[in-house]
This record gives C-alpha cells, structure tokens and sequence, in this order.
C-alpha cells in the first residue's frame, strides 16, 4: 500500500539534503563506471500510478514520469556495452514538483523517490530481493535557487530530478560490482542480442516492477 513519504520531519530532512546536494547533478554523464564490466540494459520498466503527491505539489501524470524516467536511462546506461542482458525495474513512490513560492523564503525544493529493482537476464531472477529506495532532489542552479516553481515547468523539474535520479542509480550499481562480474557462472548472451539493441529476450514486463 502507498505511504505518506512527506511528514514535517521529511520535510526538515529534505532541506538538509538540499544542502549535502547542492553541487550534485546528473546532467552531465561523466565517465563510464568500470564497476559495470558486464551491463547491457535491456528493458527499462517504470511505473508511476502508485506514487504519492507530496504537499505544495504540481501533479503530472504517470505517463509522464514514465516517460521522462525510462529517456534518461536510456541516454545514461545505453554507452554501455557490456555482454551481460540486465534490466531495470523503478517504480516512482513519492515526488514534489515545486510550486512557486516566495523567492529564498518560502520557494519549495522539488523532489523524488525511487524504489529500484535489478534482474539478471540469462538468471531469470532478480538480484536485490528488494526494491531499493532512493531519494534526490532538485539540482541547484541559477534557476531553482530561488524556487524552480517560479523558472521551470513541470517538464523540466521533472527532468532535473530524473537526471539526479538515475546518476544515483548508476552510482548503487557501481557500488555492487560482484553483479557485473564477467567471469559469474552464467548463461550465455543470445548470439543475437547486439543485433537487437536493448530488446532483451522474451520475458514479462510486469515482473520487472518492483513489489508494493
């Protein structure tokens, strides 16, 4: 069942994030990680119907996280090119896309939350048992300063946060190199798979969305 992710304390907990991330974002893609030896991402499964509304929020529709979310992994995870089918399963649980408020006084950071799932193709399973949870916020810049409810639209908090986010995800993945070791005892690629460019093999895409 969903969860209320945004009481007063997350709130005070988020403006502390803020500070701690104020130099991070994911626009830029940086160098490839060598702890993903053996990626390939094959399907990008994002679900969104579920996700809670923080307050002082714009509402999007799901599709549009979706959307947004399943773009940027593609542009941040198709350079690698590993011999290994993965895919990835994100549902969005919770977000904030600022409203416009009173600049450097009342101005809302916008933010979001992630549960992550990882599955190994040639396994047929998954890896962590369990989604795992991230949480980013807006990038700082010139514009969300003083409040991106009052600079940017919807799509492009949206984008903002879905660059943080799917950094972030990189940076788990890279954390947990023994996943993308070449030399795990698996099944082969499909001779194929080059050929068909993240189409991955037959499988159930609902299985890849991570559990309530």
């Amino acid at each position: 069942m969903p969860m209320s992710f945004f009481p007063t304390r997350t709130l005070g907990l988020i403006g502390l994030l803020a500070l701690l991330q104020a130099c991070a974002s994911g626009r830029q893609l940086g160098e490839q990680r060598e702890e993903l030896g053996d990626f390939f991402l094959s399907h990008a499964v994002v679900v969104a119907d579920t996700a809670t509304v923080g307050p002082a929020s714009r509402r999007v529709e799901a599709e549009e996280w979706e959307q947004t979310l399943i773009a940027e992994m593609r542009r941040r995870f198709d350079r690698y090119e590993g011999d290994r089918l993965y895919h990835l399963g994100v549902s969005v649980d919770g977000y904030i896309l600022a409203i416009p408020g009173i600049p450097l006084v009342a101005a809302p950071r916008s933010a979001l939350i992630l549960g992550v799932t990882v599955w190994d193709d040639a396994a047929g399973e998954k890896i962590n048992e369990r989604p795992h949870r991230i949480t980013v916020l807006e990038s700082l810049s010139g514009e969300t300063v003083i409040g991106s409810g009052l600079t940017q639209s919807a799509e492009e908090q949206m984008r903002n946060l879905s660059e943080n986010a799917v950094a972030a995800i990189e940076r788990w993945l890279a954390s947990n190199p023994e996943w993308f070791d070449p030399d795990r005892d698996r099944a082969p690629l499909p001779e194929d798979a080059a050929d068909d460019a993240g189409e991955g093999r037959a499988i159930d895409l609902s299985a890849l969305a991570p559990a309530e």
